[in-house]
């Protein structure tokens, strides 16, 4: 029988995977990981059940489609801040490294405050399909298996020191410091006593928080 139906995302044959990860990601936006329900996708696709289940094995592997597509537009976010205010090649180095640095906290934020159910379901805990970290003898050796907005960070990092820049012994699990600082502003921002917040003094704290993650990193 053939998949190919009028139902409200409009798919085409081939595409009800990503239909069904599309449905499924904007009930995370309404109510994040929890909101994510399979049959419930398939009924917004205009599919039954059955038919979707031709694509994911159960709720958890529709789950992890949603987490990966968090991560991937939480990478664009930071992606997009870098390119709104990098200045043009050639400049300084130090200046375009911290300024890298800081763009990506803002665009990691900024996706949080935006975005704040696909956020949590891009950190959502799904045993399914679980990326494993390349271990090495220490904290510096450890890297994820496929975390974009992490290798972003980890290349500011690099580019920091590179530039001469940071400070003497701090290198080495850097990323993890300031992985932990964002990520918990975030979090303060959206389920803490910090979301009731008004925009003006929301950004002021953002800008001073990744200002003293800076400031503790470089010379």
């Amino acid at each position: 029988m053939s998949e190919v139906r009028s139902g409200k995302a409009g798919y085409h044959h081939g595409d009800l995977r990503n239909a069904l990860v599309d449905a499924a990601s904007e009930l995370a936006r309404g109510g994040g990981p929890e909101a994510v329900v399979l049959r419930e996708a398939a009924r917004r696709v205009g599919v039954s059940p059955t038919a979707a289940y031709r694509h994911f094995a159960n709720q958890a592997d529709l789950l992890q489609a949603v987490k990966d597509e968090g991560q991937r537009r939480l990478a664009d976010s930071m992606e997009k801040v870098i390119a709104e205010t990098e200045g043009p090649p050639g400049g300084d180095p130090a200046g375009a490294a911290k300024g890298r640095l800081m763009a990506l906290g803002l665009g990691y934020v900024r996706f949080a405050v935006t975005e704040p159910g696909m956020y949590r379901a891009a950190f959502c805990r799904v045993e399914l399909g679980r990326q494993p970290w390349n271990q090495g003898d220490g904290v510096g050796d450890l890297h994820p298996g496929d975390v974009r907005s992490f290798r972003l960070l980890i290349g500011a990092m690099d580019a920091l020191d590179a530039a001469g820049v940071m400070r003497p012994g701090v290198r080495t699990g850097a990323e993890f410091a300031a992985w932990s600082s964002v990520h918990g502003l975030a979090m303060l921002l959206l389920d803490g006593p910090l979301s009731d917040l008004p925009p003006p003094q929301r950004d002021a704290i953002v800008t001073r928080t990744l200002t003293m993650i800076l400031d503790g990193l470089t010379v």
